[in-house]
């Protein structure tokens, strides 16, 4: 049976409540806004997937000392949660959430609307995808967000990640939007007014461009997707290294990806980990944007830069390597907002956060918890520090787009809540 044979009419999806008949919104361009990438990878036994503690767990199970989350997710308003094998220090149990749940992808598509995250990009694996088990789960996760991103007036698109992909399977991509297309209308702008659209066309990004991390896929593969992506009637974000302009380090020493990078209309370099506070500036990564986006200008392509709001994976390393987990510190909000400003200062039109529930390398923006399980042996989770509140990353964003689109001046400083 084809993988495909799931991907009912949308009219059917429309009649059964899962498409959005309508929707107010319309979203023409990406620039003026900030958007976050969504993984929607995480499940739980008991939410009908099938696929266990997805994304919780560590390499043989989900229990203390074999986890792969930092973060612990703030969970008290979620509709349905399941309980987890960790509990708290008066012996409560600690619930999670399954991304599997549409009331899970609608809570979280409600903080966006009331905070002011203008929307997101759907996370979408070639190598989830080319399986069963994870077509139907990214597919139902995907409908849960089509639907309450029309529900809360936010902009929504696809991105297509490569990590993992073997040489041969760019054809399960093409293969794959093609049937998203037809499912969601997306090339319809009055059928789906929620997508978001840029350069007159709906947005698409492929991201794990030119990366020299030994990647089994190459620039055959990755050209092969940009262009049958165009040909299907699509714009481009490409998801590139940090140093992809000048073609070192991180990135792989071919001009090929500037080729690639000039077919595309958005390009977006990856930071997440390669600085820290103290070395954003002292180590050029402010003026390297500057340039970049003086490159992308040059070549006629727009420019989005990525913003983190720190960084953790202690618990996905075992405990005897735990000394080689990278831990970039958040320190109430500082941190992110520096790179929010220089970015906006700098003349960046649109803006990329990583992410919005990524509670594994600790950089999810969504609400977190100050109270954390309590510490076992080889699990230690990090709290939301003293003095803020769990969503004090999802309002700085929020801020941060109005200071974006000019609707209030822009601070260097973070901006001060008053509740």
């Amino acid at each position: 049976m084809s993988r495909y044979k799931m991907l009912v009419s949308a009219a059917l999806l429309a009649v059964a409540g899962i498409f959005p008949a309508t929707a107010v919104e319309r979203y023409d361009s990406y620039k003026g806004l900030i958007m976050a990438g969504y993984q929607g990878w995480f499940n739980a036994p008991g939410d009908g997937a099938g696929r266990g503690w997805h994304h919780y767990a560590g390499r043989r199970s989900f229990a203390p000392g074999d986890c792969t989350i930092d973060f612990w997710p703030d969970t008290r308003e979620y509709e349905k949660t399941y309980p987890s094998p960790f509990e708290y220090e008066d012996g409560t149990v600690a619930d999670l959430f399954s991304s599997y749940d549409p009331s899970t992808v609608a809570t979280h598509f409600r903080w966006m609307r009331e905070y002011g995250l203008d929307g997101v990009f759907m996370q979408r694996f070639v190598a989830e995808i080319r399986n069963e088990s994870g077509m139907n789960h990214f597919t139902r996760v995907l409908d849960s967000a089509m639907k309450a991103a029309a529900d809360n007036e936010r902009a929504i698109a696809v991105m297509y990640d490569l990590s993992g992909m073997q040489p041969g399977e760019e054809q399960v991509l093409l293969d794959d939007l093609k049937a998203l297309s037809e499912r969601y209308g997306l090339l319809d702008r009055d059928r789906n007014p929620s997508y978001l659209w840029h350069n007159g066309r709906p947005l698409v990004s492929v991201w794990g461009l030119g990366f020299n991390d030994r990647r089994a896929y190459g620039f055959d593969e990755i050209e092969k997707i940009i262009d049958g992506v165009k040909e299907m009637g699509f714009s481009i974000m490409a998801g590139v290294p940090t140093n992809w302009r000048e073609l070192t380090d991180d990135t792989l020493p071919d001009t090929r990806l500037h080729d690639i990078i000039r077919k595309c209309d958005i390009v977006m370099p990856w930071f997440v980990g390669r600085y820290n506070e103290d070395t954003y500036k002292s180590r050029g990564y402010d003026t390297l944007m500057q340039k970049d986006i003086a490159w992308a200008a040059e070549n006629g392509v727009d420019y989005s830069p990525l913003a983190f709001p720190g960084f953790s994976w202690c618990n996905m390393f075992p405990a005897d390597r735990r000394d080689r987990a990278v831990s970039i510190p958040r320190n109430r909000g500082e941190f992110l907002w520096k790179q929010l400003y220089t970015e906006i200062s700098s003349g960046a039109e649109m803006i990329y956060v990583a992410m919005f529930d990524e509670i594994d390398e600790g950089t999810a923006i969504f609400k977190c918890a100050k109270k954390v399980p309590a510490a076992h042996i080889g699990s230690q989770f990090v709290p939301i520090e003293d003095g803020i509140e769990g969503d004090h990353y999802l309002w700085l964003i929020g801020q941060a787009g109005k200071m974006l689109r000019g609707e209030t001046p822009l601070s260097e400083s973070q901006p001060q809540r008053n509740f």
